[in-house]
């Protein structure tokens, strides 16, 4: 049977606390990193910081065709996921991990 007086509630406060603190510390460093995806071999570059925030998209000239400005907004948008992708799996190695809880 659960014995309720078995937690040690202050351990688990101060465990939560810890968790807390390691969880900001890993949003700020994500906010301060970028990373860059590309598309149509480097014709599109979008910087993304490791939130996932878009911050700079540089489209090297010769992928401006007026007569085609469908070609270019799929680069832009497949160099954006490409960077978001690398944002995720930025996320995934600098986030800690849970602590089991032990209840």
């Amino acid at each position: 049977m659960f014995d309720p007086g078995s937690i040690d509630l202050q351990g688990l406060m101060a465990q939560a606390q810890a968790m807390q603190d390691q969880l900001e510390q890993a949003q700020a460093e994500l906010a301060a990193k970028t990373v860059k995806g590309t598309a149509g071999g480097d014709l599109v570059e979008a910087t993304v910081t490791g939130t996932g925030e878009l911050v700079g998209l540089v489209i090297k000239p010769e992928a401006c065709d007026p007569t085609d400005t469908e070609t270019l907004a799929d680069l832009v948008v497949a160099a954006v996921r490409d960077a978001n992708h690398q944002a995720m799996a930025l996320a995934q190695a600098t986030m800690p991990p849970l602590p089991e809880l032990g209840l």
